[in-house]
């Protein structure tokens, strides 16, 4: 099992309660970092000082304020440093724009957020057991 944190890019409250929460019902004890912006993430991920934080996984919602998504998918994909962390898109956007762009700047995988909580904890669980325990991660450099 991948021990490192799970950093969630999340500018919802609500959504970012329940991720948590469908983590916890799926018994994935990883720590959730929670980044609200596309800014914070950079910082967590690429700060100009100080260690950077490590994830075995980032769910990136598309749609955040100061920096989106896609701009974080591509500064994380441009650096040597967090260009092999795995990176999920989860979002609630449908457009087929956003999932061919996720794909072209390096996303691992697109999820759509489903809007039933029960289907929500269902991909959640998909999404632990995949990344964190079935997918060997490139290693870090």
């Amino acid at each position: 099992m991948s021990e490192g944190p799970i950093l969630l890019v999340e500018d919802s409250p609500d959504d970012a309660v329940l991720t948590v929460r469908a983590f916890t019902k799926n018994n994935i004890r990883n720590e959730v970092v929670i980044a609200t912006d596309g800014e914070q993430a950079l910082n967590h991920l690429l700060p100009e000082s100080g260690e950077p934080l490590r994830p075995a996984l980032i769910l990136l919602d598309i749609k955040l304020p100061k920096v989106d998504g896609l701009e974080v998918l591509r500064r994380l994909r441009d650096d040597e440093r967090t260009r092999r962390l795995p990176v999920v898109v989860l979002t609630t956007s449908n457009e087929e724009r956003d999932i061919v762009t996720s794909y072209e700047l390096g996303a691992n995988s697109f999820v759509r957020k489903p809007v039933v909580f029960e289907e929500f904890v269902a991909a959640v669980n998909a999404l632990g057991v995949y990344w964190l325990l079935v997918n060997e991660p490139a290693p870090l450099r």
